[in-house]
């Protein structure tokens, strides 16, 4: 059984991933390869001046890996809570988790089938997110959103770092206290 899974391989869930698994939390990442950042020319990602989406995937899922992270190359059917775990449902297989964290970009369809709330998108071209307060929890307790899918702007910047900052909040939840993740030069 995994401590976390994340539905998502694109900035927002693999940044989420980065993190978890940095912080020793077993991490399984799912990602079906049909995400918008695949298609796209990013010149805009501090850090990077010029890339291509699929290498700015390939670069985030190759760190998250080397941290720990399980990266199942899989679309997630179905979630569903059984006792304290949840059971994802995948055309590779079944897998348990703790907690959950969205990362869908602009797909909804699985978060509606499972019953989290949804609401009226606020960004172009993106109808529908999911219900999240600030810190990334929704209306069924130990699933997070983050990313698009959890209202935040469309951008690679922006919603790697709203994964960051979802991972740092269940991080800080599981813990009991606010968790924190500075590297230092030696």
């Amino acid at each position: 059984m995994y401590d976390i899974a994340i539905i998502g391989g694109g900035p927002a869930g693999t940044s989420a991933a980065i993190f978890t698994s940095k912080a020793g939390q077993k991490t399984v990442l799912f990602d079906h390869d049909k995400g918008l950042t695949k298609k796209a020319w990013i010149e805009n990602h501090y850090g990077a001046p010029e890339i291509g989406g699929p290498d700015l995937i390939e670069t985030g899922h190759k760190q998250a890996e080397k941290l720990g992270t399980q990266l199942v190359k899989a679309q997630v059917t179905n979630v569903t809570k059984e006792g304290d775990k949840f059971v994802l449902e995948t055309e590779a297989g079944q897998y348990e988790a703790k907690y959950v964290i969205f990362a869908t970009g602009i797909a909804t369809d699985l978060a509606e089938k499972i019953g989290l709330k949804i609401k009226e998108g606020t960004e172009p071209r993106i109808p529908k997110v999911i219900d999240c307060d600030a810190q990334g929890k929704t209306n069924i307790d130990g699933i997070w959103a983050c990313g698009t899918v959890a209202g935040v702007s469309v951008h690679t910047i922006i919603t790697a770092g709203d994964g960051a900052k979802v991972a740092i909040n269940l991080l800080s939840e599981i813990k009991g206290e606010r968790h924190v993740d500075h590297d230092i030069l030696k």
